[in-house]
């Protein structure tokens, strides 16, 4: 069974629609989510999370609509955006001893583990961060309670390449201990580092859904870089 089954998601704005998002994602693997900037991945994203209304579609997690069932859901997942907009001047402390007390699985093993990793001071304020630190501070909050599914909207937003490679490397640790990761990004080098599978959206509809080597073979040229790849298909969806 697949753990997440989104079916015709449809969101329309006044300036933007996205357009029948169909896709699965598998368990156990890394799926990266590939566009450019206003493609449809955050719409995506918050509309598979509630987050936002959807105007049509379904979600699926674990097989359970989340719809009917969004907490016991949520509470199996993890969610982190790029940024921090909440609790900006309590402590990491502080925000931890909130956090791990929606998520009856929280590893306090793990929570200290990445904290270490993430060179994170607890007793700092995120207003105290640097844009990079805000990233890995709402990612510690996310993986430190077991999920089972990580869903993250650019995660390496404003990491240096040093952190975002180490992060990279969190995530297929993750990975071969069963977690389902789906990631939004517009960096290609992180599709290749790590991503099994790829999810490519332009103009608010999915436009390639396959395993990374399939994608290569299937869109690629002889002699292409996947950069250059995405960078031709951009074109060819204007």
């Amino acid at each position: 069974m697949n753990t997440v089954s989104v079916t015709g998601l449809c969101k329309e704005y006044p300036e933007f629609r996205l357009r029948e998002v169909s896709f699965e994602l598998e368990p156990g693997k890394i799926t990266g989510f590939i566009g450019r900037n206003g493609a449809g991945k955050s719409t995506t994203i918050k509309a598979m999370l509630n987050l936002v209304h959807k105007s049509g579609g379904e979600v699926e997690y674990f097989g359970m609509p989340l719809i009917g069932n969004e907490a016991a859901i949520k509470r199996r997942i993890g969610y982190s955006t790029g940024t921090i907009g909440w609790y900006p001047r309590k402590t990491i402390r502080e925000i931890k001893n909130i956090t791990k007390n929606f998520y009856p699985n929280w590893d306090e093993e793990a929570y200290r583990k990445y904290l270490s990793l993430f060179d994170l001071d607890e007793s700092k304020k995120p207003i105290q961060l640097s844009e990079g630190m805000k990233v890995k501070c709402n990612l510690l909050l996310a993986i430190s309670h077991r999920a089972e599914v990580l869903i993250l909207d650019e995660p390496t937003s404003g990491l240096d390449p040093f952190s975002r490679d180490e992060l990279l490397e969190i995530f297929e640790k993750l990975r071969d201990e069963g977690t389902t990761i789906f990631f939004s990004t517009h960096i290609t080098s992180d599709i290749e580092k790590c991503a099994d599978n790829i999810i490519y959206i332009a103009g608010g509809e999915i436009r390639a859904n396959c395993p990374k080597a399939e994608f290569e073979e299937k869109f690629g040229n002889s002699g292409e870089t996947l950069e250059e790849t995405f960078l031709r298909l951009e074109r060819s969806f204007r």
